[in-house]
């Protein structure tokens, strides 16, 4: 049994940083709350492993993706914010920039190395199911085993909620909500420009 699942908040978020820049290539990081320690290694969807559910997602760069000062930066906001909050960095997600591209996760090998030791999964988007309906989940699922990046089920329905994921998405894109989404490269610029995206957090709780 596949043991990831994505909230509608975390959905959309990232579905919205794809839009937002539907000329480059996108990336982010997806964080779930911190589990108690167990005493022994159980890979995500083995027996007796728990699903892990991602809470919220984090834009990080569009263009450009892995850029080693700026990465290193994203990062430690980012794994302080998530000690605040008892969340841990638990998984990637990449857009790429062809409607047609879409090559596994080794593509990202410069991230998602960084977290080649915990169990850690990577979220390819899927360019060619992306539309402003959101008719099906956009999103292709992999986990790193023996050194590879394997693609799960496709079949499997890795939101929380599917039905409420979809409206709400369908409903922030035809109201243009991406142009508001804050990526790392923003914040960057300007570091007013809060990555944490209350405003977005606030419009899909009221969709909700």
């Amino acid at each position: 049994m596949p043991g990831v699942k994505l909230t509608t908040q975390a959905y959309c978020k990232m579905v919205l940083h794809g839009a937002k820049y539907p000329h480059c290539a996108v990336n982010g990081l997806l964080v779930a709350e911190k589990q108690k320690p167990r005493k022994e290694h159980l890979p995500l969807g083995g027996p007796g492993a728990h699903h892990t559910l991602f809470v919220d997602c984090i834009p990080l760069f569009h263009g450009t993706l892995a850029l080693a000062p700026m990465l290193e930066v994203a990062l430690t906001l980012i794994d302080s914010w998530c000690k605040d909050n008892s969340y841990v960095i638990a998984g990637y997600y990449q857009a790429n920039e062809r409607v047609k591209d879409a090559r596994d996760p080794q593509a990202a090998a410069e991230v998602l190395a960084l977290f080649a030791s915990a169990p850690f999964v990577s979220l390819q988007v899927d360019n060619t199911k992306f539309t402003m309906d959101c008719v099906v989940p956009t999103i292709h699922v992999y986990e790193h085993h023996e050194n590879k990046w394997r693609c799960r089920d496709p079949h499997y329905d890795y939101c929380e909620d599917w039905p409420e994921a979809q409206r709400i998405s369908a409903s922030l894109l035809d109201s243009r909500s991406y142009e508001t989404l804050v990526d790392f490269d923003n914040h960057l610029d300007d570091i007013r420009n809060d990555w944490t995206n209350p405003e977005i957090n606030k419009a899909v709780l009221h969709l909700c």
